[in-house]
């Protein structure tokens, strides 16, 4: 994982009672170990203090800490925004200034200082609706977008690459110079044709998992930085 983030240390240095979630004969032993890992989990705490949508929210915190990002002025095109987590850090961060374009196959609250659009951003039309909305380049383009996954590791893995590689090609198209790319992938990270492309596209290329993204789970994150806009 590397260095810790601010955010990371701070979160981590509170300390909280463990809960321990008593067995139900109505409850399977999956959910009582979901339920219990909830219960215990400072980023679910956090989140809810905070008031944010969803613990998710410190993975965009956590990654804008390591790689700063977002500012005020910025143009942000949020992929797979549902429920709003990322959408808000970046609301705040911008503090009125530049523009939040979203999009999600699953409904989100209005969020004050973002427009949300509710469609999958794989149908043929979804990239041109985000472009329309758009009032020039973006400096940003950040997905959390995964697919449903099936619990075949290898079809999971196709799926949630497939949407990636949808993303980076939007993003190729609506980038200014010198903007950025953030995906979620699993396993091992992008693909070597893709990260390929984009080290190609790119000034800097390399992969980070946020505190924040459970040590259980295979994701982490592509981050590509210095566009090169061709002309």
């Amino acid at each position: 994982m590397g260095k810790m983030t601010k955010s990371a240390k701070i979160i981590r240095g509170r300390k909280g009672l463990t809960v321990r979630v008593k067995t139900s004969k109505y409850r399977k032993t999956s959910s009582n170990r979901w339920l219990e890992r909830q219960l215990n989990d400072p980023y679910v705490s956090e989140a809810k203090r905070a008031g944010y949508r969803s613990r998710a929210a410190f993975k965009l915190i956590q990654l804008n800490e390591k790689y700063n990002f977002l500012a005020k002025g910025k143009v942000i095109v949020d992929l797979g925004c549902a429920p709003g987590g990322w959408t808000q850090i970046a609301v705040q961060k911008l503090g009125g200034t530049g523009q939040i374009v979203g999009i999600d196959i699953l409904e989100a609250a209005p969020i004050e200082g973002a427009t949300l659009i509710c469609q999958d951003f794989t149908s043929e039309d979804a990239p041109e609706k985000l472009k329309a909305l758009l009032k020039g380049p973006a400096d940003v383009v950040m997905s959390d977008m995964a697919a449903n996954t099936t619990g075949h590791q290898q079809t999971d893995h196709l799926r949630t690459i497939a949407l990636v590689e949808a993303a980076y090609n939007f993003a190729k198209e609506v980038l200014a110079p010198n903007g950025i790319f953030i995906a979620k992938v699993f396993q091992g990270g992008a693909e070597g044709n893709l990260l390929a492309d984009m080290k190609k596209n790119f000034a800097k290329v390399s992969h980070f998992k946020p505190d924040a993204s459970r040590t259980t789970s295979p994701e982490t994150y592509v981050v590509a930085q210095g566009f090169k806009k061709q002309d």
